[in-house]
């Protein structure tokens, strides 16, 4: 990435970038979550990747200080302690293996990954009184979920993967989401430092989208509180296979 990247001016990117980050900070509360994986390759489309990236970065930060001031007081604490460690980890792995790996090879992962649960869910829906998902395979999605996150931002489908067959109510898991999110995201700070993504020009970018970062969150919190459990989880799978769809053809195509 070249040094002293300017403001960009690119009418295409401001076009793709406003409704991205509205999308995003809506998925931040934890209503659609799925949607929010969607904003760096949205981004993507006017900017090379590593550049998309760091403009989100900032912006999701944002997201998440809005998110956890909403929604820190019903997060689950007991998740919150045994995701985050592992998420940590995939934001290791990401850094080492960041400029190795294609965002299509990432997107089309993501998005396997993805429809993969669906279908899934969908051949073998969950019965009343059933066993929830083995601690292992939380441990294994929050992994997956701070690499994808590291690279792309799309750290949310893996991580949805586990959390949404626990069936929590839909604030204890858009609340968890948030403080996961917010470890990992204030986590990808110094590598990306290191491997030369903040740029003065892409800050100020991203400062310009800044008055949009909590807006999304403040009304998808909002529709938390009138949205049933049904259809909180109805609105979840389907924005899921959205993303999934979208991601997966971002990879083949």
């Amino acid at each position: 990435m070249p040094e002293g990247f300017g403001i960009v001016t690119d009418p295409w990117f401001w076009a793709v970038a406003v409704p991205a980050v509205l999308l995003t900070g809506l998925a931040k509360s934890g209503f659609a979550s799925g949607l929010g994986s969607l904003a760096t390759p949205m981004i993507a489309l006017t900017l090379p990747v590593p550049q998309a990236a760091a403009v989100m970065l900032p912006l999701l930060m944002a997201m998440d200080a809005t998110g956890l001031q909403q929604l820190w007081r019903v997060r689950d604490p007991a998740l919150v302690r045994a995701l985050v460690p592992s998420g940590l980890l995939g934001i290791a792995l990401g850094t080492l293996c960041f400029g190795l790996l294609s965002m299509k090879a990432v997107s089309g992962l993501v998005g396997a990954l993805t429809l993969a649960f669906l279908a899934q869910r969908l051949l073998f829906p969950p019965r009343a009184g059933g066993r929830l998902p083995a601690a292992w395979l939380g441990r294994a999605c929050a992994v997956t979920s701070g690499f994808t996150s590291f690279i792309i931002h799309a750290g949310g489908p893996p991580l949805q993967a586990y959390l949404l067959p626990l069936r929590l109510e839909p604030r204890v898991l858009a609340g968890t989401m948030s403080v996961y999110f917010s470890c990992i995201n204030l986590a990808k700070v110094l590598p990306y430092a290191a491997l030369g993504l903040v740029d003065l020009g892409l800050l100020a970018t991203s400062a310009l989208l800044l008055p949009l970062a909590p807006l999304g969150v403040w009304a998808g919190v909002r529709l938390l509180d009138r949205v049933s459990s049904a259809w909180f989880y109805r609105i979840a799978y389907l924005c899921m296979a959205v993303s999934g769809c979208k991601l997966l053809w971002d990879g083949l195509r």
